[in-house]
């Protein structure tokens, strides 16, 4: 059956394969992207040579939100079935030299942006009573990577966000999934955020420099040749969006899982127990 599906951050990455994927299996993508006049003009040609509507939008503004929806909604005749919170920016370094500001810049796309684009999509989900909602979240919502903490706390955010909507939605027929990718070679880390107060991280002497050796460890894996493939996790989203409303799990950790398949393991019963024992037991299966 096809489905029409907007992803956020298709411009290039896990987003850009999202989008291919998901229209190659007959689906009617919406690929969300900013500066598609602009910047990004020859991909958005290389998408519509692909069958895909490129749409601009930034997640970081309500205007572009809403402008973006309302020229979904034109474009697809009110029809919406599937929303991918894939837009995102990595962070990483020593924690104490980033400025606020950069801080705020991780959360104004990674968890805000979410919440900008949910309140804009949802009710068409809710007004037909039936639709999927999946948020690429990161294994560093759940285990923890020195020196990746703000990023992290950014993903660990949007693993309550996810959770607390899955509840709230369940009975309106909207299914809320959260993917949990490893460490991929797409261009998220090539345009990692780092310190801008790099004498911060100076002040921690051998300790400062430990980052750097990490991307190194991490460039010499994704050059590999048994590299860990981002087509992993386009496989495994257009398996969720294939998946009937009622079957789908959770969370679904994509690569190598450092320990966040167990901590979802162990989590799992004790939210269970938490939201019985708060007599909201029924929000936790999806009606049908």
């Amino acid at each position: 059956m096809t489905k029409t599906i907007l992803i956020t951050g298709a411009s290039s990455g896990f987003g850009r394969d999202t989008a291919e994927t998901l229209a190659a299996a007959g689906n009617k993508v919406f690929a969300g992207a900013r500066n598609i006049a602009g910047r990004n003009r020859a991909v958005a040609d290389a998408l519509r040579a692909k069958g895909i509507e490129p749409i601009e939008l930034d997640v970081t503004s309500n205007a572009s939100v809403d402008a973006a929806i309302a020229t979904l909604n034109a474009k697809s005749g009110g029809k919406l079935d599937v929303v991918i919170n894939n837009a995102g920016i990595a962070s990483a370094g020593v924690s104490e030299g980033f400025t606020p500001e950069q801080v705020r810049d991780v959360f104004e796309v990674n968890v805000f942006g979410v919440q900008r684009v949910l309140r804009a999509t949802l009710p068409m989900l809710r007004g037909k009573g039936d639709g999927l909602v999946i948020n690429i979240g990161s294994i560093l919502g759940r285990v923890t990577f020195p020196f990746f903490g703000l990023y992290g706390a950014s993903k660990f955010a949007v693993e309550a966000l996810t959770d607390s909507y899955r509840y709230e939605l369940s009975q309106l027929g909207v299914d809320v999934v959260l993917v949990q990718p490893s460490a991929y070679p797409t261009n998220m880390y090539a345009a990692v955020q780092k310190p801008a107060d790099a004498q911060r991280g100076a002040a921690y002497r051998e300790i400062g420099a430990i980052p750097g050796k990490m991307f190194e460890t991490f460039a010499a894996m994704f050059a590999a040749k048994n590299a860990p493939d981002p087509h992993d996790v386009a496989e495994a989203v257009a398996k969720l969006v294939a998946t009937p409303k009622g079957r789908r799990p959770d969370r679904v950790v994509v690569g190598r899982a450092y320990g966040a398949d167990t901590i979802n393991a162990a989590v799992t019963p004790v939210q269970r127990k938490v939201v019985d024992g708060l007599g909201l037991g029924a929000l936790a299966t999806v009606e049908g």
